[in-house]
């Protein structure tokens, strides 16, 4: 059980390394991307089916309340939360647009999707991109495999290149950490470091 422990971990490093390899730049630039768009009084919008479901809550937590610092909160929303507007909507309209209508509801010209995917292929994430691009919004993905249909709707897709969807989702988390730590360090850069 150590050994498969063992090639677990280094599973899990490896696909991490490949990917910050690759995109660490893209990671520093869907973070100002979010911070300037805090800073010009606009929201983040996030969201995903299953764990991406709870990366997305877990992001926007860490937004609205804290990561490191004591500060204001962040307008981050999580379109996973609300129970009873995603199975009107799933029972209404159909499950592909349970995303879609909460971004017609609450997105605005300038306002930031986080679209997490591990497949790239979920189709509510893709009609909720579609969505976000009408209205004028920017769109992020968090993605795995090849970035999937999803990809081609990004302003900027974060792309972990594996088809083991636990080690994308692992990878996710550490961007979604990355990203909240360098939004907080770009908005509130004097308050520095946990406190």
């Amino acid at each position: 059980m150590t050994d498969q422990i063992s090639a677990i971990v280094a599973a899990s490093l490896d696909v991490k390394r490949r990917f910050f390899d690759a995109q660490a730049a893209d990671v520093q630039r869907a973070a100002k991307i979010i911070a300037d768009v805090f800073n010009a009084k606009g929201k983040l919008l996030v969201f995903g089916n299953g764990g991406s479901a709870a990366d997305a809550q877990h992001i926007a937590g860490e937004l609205v309340n804290r990561f490191l610092q004591h500060r204001r909160a962040l307008p981050a929303i999580a379109l996973t939360t609300d129970g009873g507007v995603l199975t009107c909507i799933a029972n209404d309209t159909g499950f592909e647009n349970v995303f879609a209508r909460q971004i017609e509801a609450l997105g605005t010209k300038g306002d930031v999707c986080l679209a997490i995917s591990t497949s790239g292929t979920s189709p509510n994430v893709t009609v909720a991109c579609e969505q976000a691009r009408k209205q004028g919004m920017i769109v992020i993905g968090l993605l795995g495999r090849d970035g999937g249909s999803v990809a081609a709707l990004c302003d900027l897709a974060l792309i972990v290149q594996s088809d083991d969807t636990q080690r994308i989702q692992e990878t996710h988390n550490l961007i979604g950490h990355i990203i909240c730590e360098l939004v907080e360090g770009e908005l509130f850069p004097s308050q520095g470091g946990e406190q």
